[in-house]
């Protein structure tokens, strides 16, 4: 299983690794979403300019396809929501999603009574992975009133 790895010669490794060519726009992504996980290619984008002074969204958007295809980033896509990247893969864990702010927030595997993670009949495919969600109110939307206005209304 790979975990979040600090510095970026262990980036450039792990890049070298799944034979992806080491790039400040790559090492620049790497070390954003592992400072700040569940961001959207824009945010992603928005760090990675301020790291490095200029980098293209075309750019972005490559390195963020390539980076998902070789498994060093996990894209997870909320309902309603821009896809998030996070640096914590090859475990199955889970996301709790805010409904008012869009937080996302990891949870491991569920113990004991668990939801629909094995399908009844799984039509022949090999399963491997079940992509929970779980929706709700994070802890600082509970604490500041709704905005009927910005369609608040749950």
């Amino acid at each position: 299983m790979r975990t979040e790895t600090s510095g970026t010669s262990t980036a450039a490794a792990e890049l070298r690794d799944e034979g992806l060519r080491v790039t400040v726009a790559r090492l620049a992504i790497l070390e954003s979403v592992r400072a700040r996980p569940h961001l959207s290619a824009r945010e992603i984008a928005a760090l990675a300019r301020d790291r490095l002074g200029a980098v293209s969204t075309q750019a972005v958007y490559e390195a963020l396809n390539a980076l998902t295809d070789a498994g060093l980033l996990r894209r997870t896509e909320p309902a309603g929501s821009p896809a998030r990247y996070e640096r914590r893969v090859g475990d199955n864990h889970h996301h709790l999603v805010c409904r008012r702010c869009a937080a996302i927030t990891d949870v491991d595997c569920v113990k004991g009574q668990a939801p629909c993670l094995e399908p009844v009949d799984n039509a022949g495919y090999q399963v491997d992975e079940a992509d929970v969600i779980f929706w709700g109110v994070c802890p600082d939307c509970q604490r500041t009133p709704r905005d009927p206005e910005r369609g608040e209304t749950r």
